[in-house]
């Protein structure tokens, strides 16, 4: 077995650096014969090109595109891999040193016990805001994800990803490029095998106010690439997962009494609970509106598109 880890990068350095040298000390055996890193950096503008020119790290291979969203990158990864087993991670992304030998024995074990080879592991992932040692935040409730595939800690045969089509390069914009590819993965019939063994820390900063035009900025980006996702797949779990229902604008409306509650109104609060050390809890408060923006930026980009307006 030979694992290509592709990571797509932008502007990311501090943590990238984090990122590659966990993965430089990955301690491993039989199912595993080589593994390597393709980074692909995706027109970043901060030091990253420069580090990793200096920089000398044996299993790391690197290329640059223009600027064209993680969608470009992963291909581009993809396509210059050497390995028969793809594993995905977002640059943000610290794991641990069995992490590569947990998804190899994973996808070995499922493959004995179904008798094929139509699987996919998905490892855990823990979000932390802590910067100088993110391998010590314990799992929270919050960090459970119902995702089929989503590509902040995958391993898949790169054969199925080829035979998808890979991931749909329209998505420039924030989200489901990921999910998406997925939706064609599951008509291929491929099962999803949970390796919470394999663990990667989702490194962020801790929450801050100054953080909230970002996050609305994302959240309508995410509402705009949703839409495009339920272009290709029409179907009601579409339109669930990206929140164009009935029942969302009825939730996060009521919750948010219809953007009464807004980023500006909220702000006392979160800063408080920020004042306290409380940056997560904050955060997930100010998801009311958040959501409530991802909402309505939802059923205006599908205004758009029945206007005939291109989505991106």
């Amino acid at each position: 077995m030979f694992i290509s880890v592709v990571i797509p990068t932008y502007n990311r350095l501090p943590i990238l650096q984090k990122c590659l040298r966990a993965l430089e000390n990955q301690q491993y055996g039989e199912p595993i014969a080589h593994y390597e890193v393709v980074v692909v950096d995706d027109g970043s503008t901060d030091a990253t090109l420069d580090w990793l020119q200096q920089t000398d790290l044996p299993h790391v291979r690197w290329f640059q595109q223009d600027h064209q969203g993680p969608a470009a990158a992963r291909n581009l990864g993809v396509q210059r891999a050497k390995g028969n087993i793809i594993v995905f991670i977002d640059s943000d992304l610290v794991v641990t040193e069995q992490f590569l030998q947990s998804h190899a024995e994973a996808l070995r074990q499922g493959e004995q016990d179904l008798g094929h080879n139509r699987i996919f592991t998905y490892g855990s992932v823990i979000n932390t805001c802590n910067f100088a040692d993110p391998t010590s935040e314990p799992y929270k409730i919050t960090d459970f994800s119902a995702a089929y595939f989503a590509t902040g800690n995958v391993a898949i045969e790169r054969h199925w990803l080829e035979q998808a089509g890979l991931f749909d390069t329209r998505f420039q914009l924030y989200g489901w490029e990921d999910l998406e590819l997925g939706v064609r993965l599951k008509q291929l019939g491929l099962k999803l095998i949970k390796c919470p063994s394999a663990r990667g820390y989702h490194w962020h900063p801790p929450f801050a106010l100054d953080q909230l035009p970002s996050l609305i900025d994302k959240e309508i980006q995410r509402g705009r690439m949703g839409v495009l996702f339920y272009q290709k797949h029409p179907t009601w779990e579409v339109k669930m997962m990206i929140q164009m229902t009935w029942i969302h604008q009825l939730l996060w409306g009521v919750l948010s009494m219809r953007g009464w509650l807004n980023e500006r109104r909220m702000a006392p609060l979160l800063q408080w609970l920020i004042d306290r050390h409380k940056p997560q809890l904050a955060l997930e408060i100010a998801r009311i509106f958040l959501n409530w923006y991802n909402v309505q930026g939802v059923y205006a980009a599908y205004a758009e598109s029945q206007r005939g307006g291109a989505l991106s």
